[in-house]
């Protein structure tokens, strides 16, 4: 979303940079922002011009902000404030004026009542809000998704695919803690891994039922119990394939079912074999 602001904005011709600010240490994130002079901590052999500069008249998104140290905070308000920074180890006053777009998949109301987010951080940016619900909740959204993330992957495989219908449930049952980006992650894997249809084995996730969402999921005592007997038969057929290293075969007998039995079941639940091999 943060691109595509940018790129349908008047400053669609000026540099765009993303930062996540959960991925790197405070010393290295400040670094990455303001930039340094070189000499100014160790390692810093030569002067780096920081995002702040590169995308002066641009557009900065600063990803997971709510993971941003706190002590940083305080030198990012400033800045937006004051629209100038210093980078590490200089006093030269350099002057800027970029968009900023910020985004956090935490609980923003309770950071803010932690402490983990100052407020007036906070509302320093919070002049446009979105607020996008988690990707469990938006289904109709995942075929879309798969559809974009299949064609870019599939363009850089030099193959052309297509989920079948069971992985297809599959993805739209799964309860995504990790919202697109997993979903992301997990074609990416499944493009690799398949010839041109994905199917549930491609796809290297469990299914996992969010018993604190059952009220939004069933809304009968039996689609309660059915969700609950399908998770522990889950449950139960991961453990015994890791008692027997992914033999199907073993696992079978232990189970007290057929061999045909216990491969639709793995292919139902995206159970994949190999990862319990030892």
């Amino acid at each position: 979303m943060a691109r595509y602001i940018h790129e349908h904005s008047p400053r669609s011709n000026k540099s765009f940079v993303a930062i996540n600010c959960a991925a790197m240490p405070s010393e290295l994130l400040e670094s990455e922002l303001f930039g340094h002079e070189s000499g100014s901590f160790t390692g810093a052999t030569q002067t780096r011009t920081g995002v702040f500069e590169v995308a002066s008249e641009g557009t900065i998104f600063l990803d997971e902000i709510g993971d941003m140290p706190h002590q940083l905070q305080v030198k990012l308000l400033r800045a937006l404030q004051e629209r100038e920074i210093k980078r590490v180890g200089s006093n030269k006053v350099i002057k800027i004026n970029p968009r900023v777009i910020a985004a956090t998949n935490r609980d923003i109301d309770q950071a803010l009542e932690l402490g983990r987010v100052r407020e007036d951080l906070y509302y320093r940016l919070a002049v446009v809000q979105f607020n996008i619900p988690p990707l469990r909740t938006r289904s109709a959204d995942i075929d879309l998704l798969c559809t974009f993330f299949l064609d870019y992957f599939g363009s850089k495989l030099g193959k052309v695919l297509e989920i079948d219908e069971t992985a297809m449930d599959f993805l739209k049952r799964y309860s995504w803690p990790g919202n697109t980006r997993e979903l992301e992650n997990v074609i990416e894997r499944a493009a690799i891994l398949a010839d041109d249809v994905i199917t549930p084995d491609h796809l290297g996730i469990g299914i996992d039922i969010d018993f604190g969402l059952l009220d939004e999921a069933a809304k009968t005592l039996t689609e309660v119990a059915d969700l609950a007997a399908k998770q522990a038969e889950i449950e139960f057929i991961r453990k015994v394939l890791g008692r027997t290293s992914g033999n199907k075969s073993k696992a079978a007998q232990l189970l007290g079912v057929s061999y045909k039995t216990l491969l639709n079941k793995v292919k139902e639940y995206g159970l994949n074999a190999p990862e319990f091999k030892i």
